[in-house]
């Protein structure tokens, strides 16, 4: 996976409003089969991480966790991002094949 083509894609998906951040944002779009794709921050703490992966294990959302809690909030302009979730079809397939 290439990160610098990563963060740029994240950046577009997010002027796009084609994702949503924030932990209980995006737990409520996986709920919500909404969900194509969801980042994990790979510094994000135990609870934050067990909680997304439970949730996206059962509704069979893949996770990346490649990426840290500064290379997230960077890609999307925000502060202390520890998840997303990509809600386009599109760009989540893109994201996966990078």
């Amino acid at each position: 996976m290439n990160k610098e083509q990563m963060v740029n894609l994240l950046g577009i998906c997010q002027k796009a409003k084609k994702l949503v951040s924030g932990e209980m944002f995006s737990l409520e779009k996986i709920k919500n089969k909404e969900a194509k794709l969801v980042f994990l921050a790979s510094d994000a703490g135990p609870n934050t991480s067990k909680r997304v992966r439970d949730k996206s294990a059962f509704y069979a959302v893949e996770i990346i966790d490649s990426l840290d809690t500064d290379e997230l909030s960077m890609a999307i302009g925000k502060n202390n991002r520890k998840v997303i979730a990509i809600i386009d079809k599109g760009f989540a397939e893109k994201m996966k094949t990078l």
